[in-house]
């Protein structure tokens, strides 16, 4: 493809994947995911090539996300290009976890939504002190998805559940508590990290590499938050974790109480299904698998396009969810996003 989006560079034995869009925060297109796939497959190909390593252009970001705006778009036009899109891209989150070379992903400053898909699933995930990752999407109207239903079950206690809900974003030390992220490098030693990876002559030198320029990550916050954060989301409901948190007596949790009443009231009960769904399945593919379906039914819902409207492109911060009380969400309507799409299902197979 002669697109500039994602630049492919050999440097020593290591392909360095560039996300190019600096000033979309390196938002995912369409283009880029299938790039980004093209240069695995050179790299698998490649006996020189020992590792991929991931970043971001610029100084923002390895990645909002996807393009968010293209899919608001679309979705009001009753389109279907997004979802080719998810469909592409969440076949690339599974080759990631599945990339037979190690796959260093450098999370410096943003990393959401598509950003998470295209790094947390490496061998080798890097953060800053810049770094915040996050799950934004119910903010949006939208759910967790490239594979991070199974990311964030995966995590200690409900910290998962905490953070798929809220959209919260965490630095460095979260990160790595929750599973999302692997080693803390200050943000200064990164174009030597870099440098010195592009040495590697064997896969078993990745690691060490990065281990030579790792350090402790600054002090997190959320593990000064577990015990009401695994007591109140334990809850079987969103409706019950709410109460749980306003009765907890501690105003941080009254706070998050107030954020999920921001948040879409479908968006919230679907993304607690699919949360603890994940944590039941036995694979990556599978949790991939059943967000496709929940991205194929959230994108005729109203709520998405809604979220983005009030979010992304007017900015009144007044979304009008419909419906927009938690209590008019029945169990049914939640049921109905993850019923089976027949021949149109993502058809993603855990390898043996």
């Amino acid at each position: 493809m002669n697109d500039d989006t994602v630049l492919l560079d050999t440097e020593g034995r290591i392909l360095h994947i560039t996300l190019n869009r600096p000033r979309a925060l390196n938002a995912l297109t369409h283009a880029m995911v299938r790039l980004v796939d093209e240069g695995l497959t050179a790299a698998e190909q490649d006996e020189a090539v020992v590792a991929v390593v991931i970043s971001g252009a610029g100084e923002r970001g390895l990645c909002a996300g996807g393009d968010i705006r293209s899919i608001h778009d679309d979705a009001r036009a009753g389109g279907e290009a997004s979802l080719m899109f998810w469909r592409d891209e969440y076949h690339l989150n599974a080759r990631i976890a599945r990339f037979p070379k190690p796959y260093v992903a450098l999370m410096d400053g943003i990393v959401m939504g598509g950003g998470v898909g295209v790094s947390a699933h490496g061998d080798v995930r890097v953060v800053t002190e810049r770094s915040r990752v996050a799950m934004p999407e119910t903010g949006i109207g939208f759910v967790p998805d490239v594979g991070g239903t199974r990311l964030l079950a995966a995590a200690p206690g409900e910290l998962g559940t905490h953070l798929a809900l809220t959209g919260q974003a965490v630095g460095a030390a979260d990160a790595v508590l929750c599973g999302l992220a692997d080693h803390f490098v200050p943000s200064e030693r990164l174009p030597a990290l870099t440098e010195a990876l592009a040495g590697s002559n064997h896969p078993d030198d990745v690691v060490p590499t990065v281990l030579r320029f790792a350090s402790d990550a600054p002090e997190g916050e959320l593990d000064t938050h577990r015990a009401w954060i695994d007591t109140c989301y334990a809850a079987d409901t969103v409706e019950e974790i709410i109460d749980r948190l306003n009765a907890s007596g501690v105003t941080a949790a009254k706070e998050t109480a107030e954020v999920l009443l921001a948040k879409s009231p479908t968006a919230l009960k679907v993304t607690l299904a699919a949360v603890r769904r994940a944590g039941r399945l036995d694979s990556l593919e599978a949790a991939l698998a059943q967000e496709y379906r929940v991205s194929c039914r959230a994108f005729t819902a109203p709520d998405l396009v809604e979220g983005v409207r009030a979010q992304i492109i007017d900015k009144d911060r007044n979304p009008r969810w419909q419906p927009a009380a938690l209590a008019d969400v029945a169990e049914a309507d939640v049921a109905r996003y993850f019923a089976p799409l027949g021949d149109q299902e993502l058809g993603l197979v855990t390898p043996a």
